[in-house]
């Protein structure tokens, strides 16, 4: 088994991600968390933790680690130190570590932060963070989602590399997005935009390849 470090897996997306990985025969997840009741919480779970703050030192968090899902964010209160920042260091000591494959969660509108007014601090951030990690030499994923609802998991997606429309999608079906980017076959160095649709998950990442 692979294990996946899950930055922000206290999150509600993370959470998912988790729940998922440790349903897989493929994936043990490893849960970033930064508070010791988050990390109980998990190992009563049964899932193995480890203790970091996105803002500080990183190295100990990627030992053992196969490969990363990136799904931490601030919520809007420190874009730049955890959305922007978090991410460039936990790239960099996965690219110490050697890890196959990092899965960062973006959003759709980080390739042009400045048409958006409300969330351009946000999107500029997620910007800077997609780009760093094109550049590091890393096999990446980027999935930039629309609008996040809490609606239940439907398994199906619309994908493409830029689908010039808004719209929403599930956390669940984001979550499922996430993990189904870790497997070896599945595209990767590539960034694509999502949103609820109707082609299964895997078919869609397989569609981005041809």
């Amino acid at each position: 088994m692979e294990n996946i470090l899950v930055a922000g897996a206290s999150g509600t997306t993370g959470k998912q991600v988790v729940k998922l990985l440790k349903s897989t025969q493929y994936f043990n997840p490893v849960a970033m968390v930064r508070k010791e009741e988050q990390q109980k919480q998990f190992k009563k779970e049964g899932v193995e933790t480890v203790l970091a703050d996105l803002t500080e030192d990183l190295t100990h968090t990627v030992k053992g680690i196969d490969k990363v899902i990136f799904a931490a964010g601030s919520g809007g209160k420190n874009v730049v130190e955890v959305d922007q920042e978090g991410a460039k260091r936990l790239i960099a000591v996965a690219k110490m570590a050697n890890v196959s494959r990092f899965v960062l969660l973006s959003s759709m509108g980080a390739d042009k932060p400045e048409e958006s007014e409300a969330l351009k601090d946000y999107l500029r951030a997620k910007q800077n963070a997609d780009e760093h990690l094109k550049r590091s030499g890393l096999k990446y994923v980027i999935v930039r989602p629309g609008a996040l609802n809490n609606k239940e998991a439907k398994g199906t997606i619309e994908l493409k590399e830029k689908l010039n429309k808004r719209g929403e999608i599930s956390r669940a079906d984001v979550a499922q997005t996430l993990v189904k980017a870790l497997n070896d076959d599945a595209p990767y160095n590539s960034t694509f935009e999502i949103l609820e649709g109707d082609t299964i998950i895997s078919e869609a990442l397989n569609e981005l390849k041809n």
